[in-house]
């Protein structure tokens, strides 16, 4: 990984279309008073174009049906759809 950067996120806070292109916010736990919850706090903005998205959504898919076939993690059949 040389000259590449890591970039650590809690998850996503928002993904929103604009402008042509598809953006997401990712975010981070960060503290607040003691005594009170942690609040997700914006960290780093992506910006791709919809075919890049598209690309990143099948590649994501692809390894969430790893998880599941590997026992690493579950469906949710209560799901709402």
């Amino acid at each position: 990984m040389d000259g590449k950067k890591e970039i650590y996120a809690d998850g996503i806070g928002q993904i929103h279309f604009t402008g042509g292109m598809v953006r997401y916010d990712f975010v981070t736990l960060q503290p607040k008073e003691e005594g009170m919850p942690p609040e997700y706090q914006s960290s780093v903005r992506i910006i791709m174009p919809t075919q890049g998205f598209l690309a990143t959504f099948n590649s994501m898919q692809k390894l969430i049906d790893k998880l599941l076939e590997g026992g690493f993690i579950k469906k949710n059949e209560n799901a709402q759809k």
